[in-house]
């Protein structure tokens, strides 16, 4: 079998866009659910809702692949699945170090998809003495003093940096400097690497911080509604009031002896 060092996607040579490259695993997902339930075909509407895009983008997407689909039938399901694992590169083994074994580490050891998806975590590896040798996920941890002979010994070209922030350029730079040319960083902190090597950055609280966004900002439209609605339904007395009195100066209108207030006392 082929190892990740030995075959890189052919992606890139073949003009594919990264936004289309960036939806093949979305893709990908929704046809092995459908190949596991042994649906042979699916629609392009139909797989477009699945993966979460709209049918006309899906359509553009696979003409980069060059299938276009049946008219009246579809997308044959199992050559798809074939067709874009082969795109990803997922049709070979990719073998994959992960360094930094704390809790999101050892989490991401025990993630049981990365096998059924083309990836064979090769090394856990820790800078903590204490953590060598301790099996995590099946595996004994080693330490980071054996970081370049685990990467020549397995052929990895590909990763995982879970560290702590500060830990992190520096492994990213041992890791390259060993042979490494992708990176999956769930460090928070942004790396710095030479060209040719691609990072993918996973940063939780990042996203946790644009769902707050959203969040506020829906509950600021909602109050922003609320007030619409109050003012609707509120008398012409008042809300003439509460307008500042932009109807005339000094909060009212023009009677025979002067201003007269808005709303007129009791």
């Amino acid at each position: 079998m082929a190892t990740g060092r030995t075959h890189r996607p052919a992606t890139r040579s073949r003009g594919i866009p990264e936004a289309t490259v960036a939806r093949l695993p979305l893709y990908l997902r929704a046809l092995t659910a459908l190949s596991e339930r042994s649906v042979p075909t699916v629609s392009s509407e139909e797989l477009a809702a699945a993966a979460g895009v709209n049918s006309a983008k899906l359509r553009k997407d696979f003409s980069y692949l060059g299938s276009y689909g049946t008219r009246g039938v579809g997308y044959d399901v199992e050559y798809l699945v074939y067709q874009i694992s082969r795109e990803l590169g997922l049709t070979q083994d990719w073998p994959v170090v992960i360094v930094g074994i704390g809790n999101l580490g050892a989490a991401l050891a025990n993630y049981g998809g990365f096998a059924s998806r083309g990836f064979r975590v090769a090394a856990l590896i820790d800078a903590d003495p204490a953590m060598t040798g301790k099996p995590v996920a099946g595996l004994p941890v080693r330490h980071t003093d054996d970081l370049e002979a685990i990467i020549n010994d397995n052929g990895v070209s590909i990763g995982v940096i879970a560290t702590p922030a500060g830990a992190a350029q520096q492994v990213c730079e041992r890791l390259v400097a060993a042979g490494v040319t992708s990176i999956l960083n769930f460090a928070p902190t942004v790396l710095s690497v030479p060209e040719g090597v691609d990072v993918r950055k996973v940063d939780l609280s990042i996203e946790l911080q644009i769902l707050a966004f959203h969040e506020q900002r829906k509950a600021g439209e909602d109050g922003a509604d609320l007030s619409d609605a109050a003012e609707a339904v509120a008398p012409p007395a008042v809300r003439a009031s509460s307008d500042g009195g932009r109807a005339g100066s000094g909060g009212g209108r023009k009677g025979p002896d002067g201003d007269v207030p808005a709303v007129m006392p009791a």
